[in-house]
């Protein structure tokens, strides 16, 4: 990977937001922290594609993971699908254990929220490697940046 080449990096970050109709404030956040976060610090390098910056729009279509890569002109660059089948579970969990942890946060002790916090973490951890698994030989990104990029994956996950 070529740590710290300022060519291999995102520059911008959109999502599709076309079937989205409204999100609660911690999704919100998290998607903003996410973003935030990834243009802050990422590491990016599409295959086959000419050294960026790179500009990224995600969107899912027909059960697909889209990762649109732009230029920074947004000369369109790559178009690179991920079937969302082997997500499907991961993201299903993590959304639960998300549940139980924002409620946790109201409700139970320190050692509680500590351990479910630790599962979430887990879960969110599982995800991103299955995400830079699913991205071998079409994108080469590194733990932080599958890690910001699945917490976006799972926001365009919710729908209502």
């Amino acid at each position: 990977m070529s740590t710290g080449d300022p060519r291999y990096r995102i520059i911008d970050i959109s999502l599709d937001e076309r079937l989205v109709k409204w999100r609660n404030a911690q999704v919100e956040h998290e998607r903003k922290v996410a973003i935030y976060d990834l243009l802050e610090e990422n590491r990016f390098e599409p295959a086959g594609c000419a050294a960026g910056p790179y500009r990224l729009h995600l969107a899912i279509e027909d059960n697909r993971l889209i990762f649109h890569i732009r230029d920074e002109a947004e000369k369109p660059l790559a178009r690179v699908p991920l079937p969302m089948l082997p997500f499907r579970r991961i993201i299903r969990d993590y959304f639960q254990i998300c549940e139980s942890y924002y409620d946790a946060i109201k409700r139970s002790s320190p050692s509680r929220i500590e351990a479910i916090d630790m599962g979430r973490r887990a879960l969110h951890n599982e995800g991103s490697q299955l995400l830079q698994e699913r991205l071998e030989g079409k994108i080469r990104i590194d733990h932080d940046t599958a890690r910001r990029l699945f917490t976006l994956v799972c926001v365009l996950h919710i729908r209502a």
